[in-house]
Order: C-alpha cells, then sequence, then structure tokens
C-alpha cells in the first residue's frame, strides 16, 4: 500500500487530471529541463513508490505538475513516513529485508557492469542507491549545498523572498534529522543544521520578529553544540547577539558577544571579529564609550588578519564592507560624528551590488549623525528621502527599528515630519 497523502498518489492523480499518460507526461518534463530526455520508468516508480524521487528532481516536479517544491517535499516526508510506519507494522525481518535489498544491488550492479548497458547507467545508479541500506548520501550532499547556496545572503533580494525560497529546504532538514546516521554523518548533519537555522534566525532578525528569531538561534547554537564545531557555535552566538542589539536590550547583546569572543579563541576567525564589532556596538549603546573604543580597536586588529576565506562576503564571513558598517553604527551611537562619516564613506564604497538594507542602515546612521552636529532639517530631509525610496518589502523589521531611532533624537517639526513619513504604508 502506498500513502495516501504520499508522492506516488500526488503525481498519478495530477497526471490523471491533465489525461496525459506517463510517457506524455514524460515528455512533457522534457521543456523544463532543456531538452534533455526523461525516462517514463521513473514516473512508474514514483508514482508506485516504488521509489522516491530525490531532491534534485523536486523543482522539476513543481514545475511539471504545476505544484509548489513546498508540496513535492511534503508528498515524499509523508511517503517515508508511510514506509517507516508500515515496515514497523508489518514486522518485516530485518535479515530477510536485508536480504532483498543485497539481490537488488546485485541485479542493478550486474547490469550497470555490461557494456551494453551504458543507456541505462542512470538508473543502475537509483538501483545502487536503494540497495545500500539507510544510504542517505543524496539527502545529505543536498543538504550541505543548500547551506552553501543560502549563506551568501540576500542579492537584492527581500528577506521575504528568500525565506520563502528556503522553505523546502527546512523541510528536508526536518526530515532527514529524523532518521538514524552513524556518529560522524549525525556531527556534519547537526553543523549543517546549525548553519541553515542561524541563516533563518538572520532573516526573521531582519524582518523584525524578534521572539521568533530568539527560537532559531536557540536551535541554532543546540546544533551547532552538538556538531562539537567552536567556530559555527561563536558565529551563532556573535549573529544572534544583533537580535538584543538591534531592538534596544545592548546588555543582553553584551553578554552574548562575550560568549562568543571566547568561544571564538585567539584566531583571526569571521566569528572573532564579529563579536568584537557587536562588542563595540552594544558597550557604545550602553554609553560605556572607553569600552566601545577598546572593542573597535580589537575588531579592526581581527579585521586585517582575516584571510581571504573569513572575510568572504557571505552571512558566514567578515567583509571589510560589514566591518565599516558595524563601526560606522558604534561611532554614530557615541556621537564620534567624524570617524562615523568615514566609516559610512569606507562602507558605501565597497557596496557594490544593491544591497538595499545596507545602504538605508548607512544613510540613517548619516542622519543622526547630522542631528548630532546641530542640523535636524538635514536629518530629517535624508531620513524621510531613504524611506521614501524604499521597497515596500523593506519598510519594516531592522530598518524600521533603525528609522525609529533616528525620528527620537529629532526635535520639533523634524521629528514630526518623520513620525509622519514613517506612519505612510
Amino acid at each position: 500500500m502506498m500513502a495516501p497523502d504520499g508522492i506516488g498518489v500526488l503525481l498519478r492523480e495530477r497526471r490523471e487530471a491533465t489525461g496525459r499518460s506517463r510517457e506524455e507526461q514524460a515528455l512533457f518534463l522534457v521543456r523544463f529541463q532543456d531538452g534533455e530526455p526523461f525516462d517514463a520508468g521513473n514516473l512508474k516508480r514514483w508514482e508506485k513508490e516504488k521509489r522516491l524521487p530525490t531532491p534534485r528532481w523536486y523543482q522539476l516536479l513543481a514545475e511539471g505538475y504545476e505544484l509548489t517544491v513546498q508540496e513535492i517535499v511534503r508528498a515524499v516526508t509523508a511517503s517515508r513516513r508511510w514506509r517507516r510506519a508500515t515496515r514497523h507494522a508489518d514486522g518485516v525481518d530485518g535479515e530477510e529485508e536485508t536480504a532483498v535489498k543485497r539481490r537488488s544491488f546485485l541485479s542493478v550492479a550486474a547490469l550497470a557492469t555490461g557494456i551494453t548497458a551504458v543507456p541505462g547507467i542512470a538508473e543502475a545508479r537509483t538501483g545502487i542507491n536503494a540497495g545500500l541500506s539507510g544510504s542517505d548520501a543524496g539527502d545529505l550532499a543536498y543538504l550541505d549545498g543548500a547551506f552553501e547556496r543560502h549563506r551568501g545572503g540576500y542579492h537584492g533580494r527581500s528577506p521575504v523572498v528568500v525565506l520563502d525560497q528556503m522553505k523546502a529546504d527546512l523541510n528536508l532538514l526536518r526530515d532527514v534529522l529524523g532518521r538514524p546516521h552513524p556518529a560522524g554523518i549525525r556531527t556534519d548533519l547537526a553543523r549543517t543544521a546549525a548553519g541553515i537555522t542561524g541563516l533563518v534566525a538572520i532573516i526573521q532578525h531582519d524582518r523584525g520578529d524578534q521572539r521568533d528569531a530568539h527560537g532559531w538561534f536557540a536551535t541554532a547554537e543546540q546544533a551547532a553544540r552538538e556538531s562539537g564545531d567552536k567556530q559555527m557555535l561563536a558565529w551563532v552566538l556573535a549573529r544572534h547577539a544583533m537580535v538584543p542589539l538591534n531592538y534596544g536590550a545592548s546588555n543582553a547583546a553584551a553578554n552574548l558577544a562575550a560568549r562568543a569572543r571566547a568561544e571564538s579563541g585567539d584566531a583571526p576567525t569571521a566569528s572573532a571579529a564579529l563579536a568584537a564589532a557587536v562588542t563595540a556596538r552594544a558597550l557604545a549603546s550602553a554609553g560605556d564609550h572607553q569600552g566601545a573604543l577598546r572593542a573597535v580597536a580589537d575588531a579592526r586588529t581581527i579585521a586585517e588578519r582575516l584571510d581571504g576565506t573569513q572575510a568572504a562576503d557571505t552571512w558566514f564571513g567578515y567583509p571589510m564592507q560589514k566591518h565599516h558598517v558595524h563601526l560606522s553604527q558604534a561611532f554614530t551611537l557615541m556621537g564620534h560624528t567624524r570617524d562615523a562619516y568615514a566609516e559610512q564613506e569606507a562602507a558605501l564604497a565597497l557596496t557594490h551590488s544593491p544591497s538595499i538594507m545596507v545602504r538605508a542602515l548607512l544613510e540613517m546612521d548619516a542622519a543622526t549623525c547630522l542631528c548630532s552636529d546641530g542640523d535636524p532639517t538635514s536629518a530629517v530631509d535624508k531620513a524621510v528621502d531613504v524611506w521614501e525610496k524604499l521597497p515596500p518589502a523593506y519598510r519594516g523589521g531592522l530598518i524600521r527599528t533603525r528609522a525609529e531611532a533616528v525620528r527620537q533624537v529629532l526635535p520639533g517639526a523634524a521629528h514630526d515630519r518623520l513620525e509622519e513619513a514613517l506612519a505612510t504604508p
């Protein structure tokens, strides 16, 4: 029997609703993979759940069946759970099941070794994978690649768009974590889980969902500790510190940053530099300017020693652009406007992509500096101009919080003007 809400039922019902045979559906799928042939036998195996599609096929199936990737992932997950439940209920003998798998492996391997079997080599690999007990290599490799793919940052996309694109990978991660794995693989999987959940936490922070951001960071910290990777743990703690930092809890931010700095050790790493920069901002916000300046010096020393990998422009790196953005905010909070302006200029000079959020945050820092320098009119002009040019998807979360901070320091009519602008959807 097949799962009533599984992938086999879903694909068969969607195909039959269009009146296509499996062969016709296979031809239809060809158009979604640049004319590359597609074996109708795959559809038969998937519909009967003799095999389950691996993540490499999810996007193709979503397009070819007019579904979302999330719907494909949910159906595959349901089929996997049904398999486990029915195997347990039927009391299948472990040795007998292993023998069946071994026969499947040997028969497919025999085909694969024949010279005339070359055209079916892809199917041979599928059979071999099925014959290897507990093989999750495809899913694990996919998740590792997904981690690398998502860690690159927004690249002009809004936080909501990026989060939506990660949903299918989060569902797969949840499913894979529920399977048994050897200790070494489990360690690597925990590290991947820490990275992916940490990225979700960053996005939720940027969207302004503080509670959910804290929750995802707690999950990321748990995974990082399970992995035993101290640098991953340091990164999670340093990024977590930015939630209370940007939403008005400087003492909590300083404590998290101090933990991150301790975990990062003495080596010049991105997590160490970020922890020092966050410490500088937290202490500046709390009014400890001397402590903030010491943390600025610490961040500068580490940043100058980072190698290319640690200084990469990703959410896991600490590029000089991010360095200047953090120091801009630290000096702005201390009222050291000359230093703040210099950091803003340096950051903008290194900002080549759209970087809508980064540019907006720097401009809000500049507006605060103008107010500190006694020019509230220019300050409100800059803040209102930045706000009105923002796409609607960015008018919330972190940027709104920074704009509200500017409003709080503006006097009289300037204060009221920015308040009116922020009230506009």
